[in-house]
């Protein structure tokens, strides 16, 4: 598992890929990225943040 360093909120995780939270849940349902419960506070959902950036797709430069 990812250190603490490396785990990031859904609400981190979103702004960095720049989508909606219902977006987020389909990745999230569709196993695309895996949630780690916080284990101080069991409301928090964490995601590896390598996971994260490993989703993002360089855009193409506009000529």
């Amino acid at each position: 598992m990812d250190t603490p360093n490396d785990l990031v909120t859904t609400a981190e995780a979103r702004a960095l890929l720049g989508i909606s939270a219902a977006t987020m849940a389909k990745l999230l349902k569709r196993g695309r990225l895996i949630v780690y419960e916080d284990p101080l506070d069991e409301r928090k959902k964490l995601i590896s943040k390598r996971a994260v950036l490993a989703l993002i797709v360089p855009r193409a430069k506009a000529a």
